[in-house]
């Protein structure tokens, strides 16, 4: 059995040390909270407001002055105003502005435009036959470029933003970080063969699957019959009346790496949605395709399936129609 010996004077006092510094942190820690706290409670105060404390200042993300938009911006002229604002301000903040990097700091702004949506007006009692006419950016609203974090979440969210569409659902969803954020009804092409002048040959009008990115924007689309080839300006709407063709931008695909021009692009005639109706595009409400627009900027990823089972927590809950009659 060994002995228990007196320890050395040294050693005493190195103990005495030890319990003193944990004494001191301890105060330094309370002194270092009550200072964050009041950091929290009045966003950033000077140091030399802090006494002898150890805390310094919260900084916070650098702000930018707002954008006023001092007259009525048409539909007509939306885009070119944008891309003014991107050329004017692109240079005083550290990253890169873009369009759609702003109207997402400002979504107000998608919000507007969806309800241009020719039936959302006529739910109203507003028969619109221009749609173009319409205002998009009010006199005396305000765009906010955003901070640094704010466009870097923002950016981040571009990244990871994936459009999936199962054709036999008849669903286009949107996720961002394998979180489902959207779900919109679309019209996929028909399961039949034709004759298209544009292409010149028959063409297999079935939407094609595979994965692939959006690979262009077209912002003032032209309308081309794909039957005849001839152009045309103007639809008739589901409740019969004439209307302009609406300047909403159309999304062109490329999937597995081929451009077939299959794009995803709003159609006027809403009552084809849910159905297998189209030259082989991907059918959008008016007001839906301007969200998507804003969720999916050049080189969003895309994938388009075709699954007949749909799955709940793991296990198929449903069976849909086999609309291309793939399984026979």
């Amino acid at each position: 059995m060994v002995k228990n010996q007196k320890e050395p004077k040294s050693f005493q006092f190195l103990n005495v040390s030890r319990i003193l510094f944990v004494i001191l942190l301890f105060f330094c820690v309370e002194a270092c909270k009550k200072a964050t706290k009041k950091v929290k409670e009045h966003d950033a105060i000077p140091a030399e407001t802090l006494g002898d404390t150890i805390a310094t200042p919260i900084k916070k993300p650098k702000t930018y002055e707002d954008i006023k938009v001092k007259r009525n911006v048409r539909i007509a002229e939306y885009f070119q105003y944008l891309d003014s604002l991107v050329v004017r301000y692109d240079s005083i903040v550290p990253y890169p502005l873009s369009e759609h990097l702003l109207v997402r700091n400002n979504p107000w702004v998608i919000d507007t435009l969806a309800n241009t949506d020719y039936y959302r007006m006529m739910e109203r009692d507003s028969f619109v036959y221009d749609q173009r006419q319409m205002i998009a950016l009010p006199k005396g609203s305000v765009l906010h470029l955003p901070d640094s974090t704010s466009a870097c979440r923002i950016l981040d969210d571009f990244a990871n933003t994936e459009i999936e569409v199962n054709i036999p659902e008849f669903k286009l969803r949107i996720y961002q970080d394998s979180i489902l954020k959207r779900t919109f009804i679309v019209r996929v092409g028909q399961d039949k063969q034709r004759y298209l002048k544009m292409g010149d040959r028959i063409t297999d009008l079935r939407t094609k699957t595979g994965e692939g990115i959006i690979i262009r924007h077209a912002k003032h689309p032209e309308f081309y019959n794909p039957v005849n080839g001839k152009q045309f300006y103007t639809t008739h709407r589901d409740d019969g009346k004439l209307t302009q063709m609406p300047q909403i931008p159309w999304m062109e695909t490329e999937i597995n790496g081929i451009r077939n021009g299959q794009m995803i692009h709003p159609t006027t005639n809403p009552k084809s949605l849910g159905k297998a109706y189209s030259n082989g595009c991907i059918g959008t409400a008016e007001g839906d395709a301007w969200v998507i627009y804003y969720y999916a900027p050049l080189g969003t990823k895309v994938r388009i399936r075709y699954d007949l089972n749909t799955y709940f927590e793991g296990s198929v809950i449903s069976v849909l129609k086999d609309v291309y009659n793939v399984e026979k």
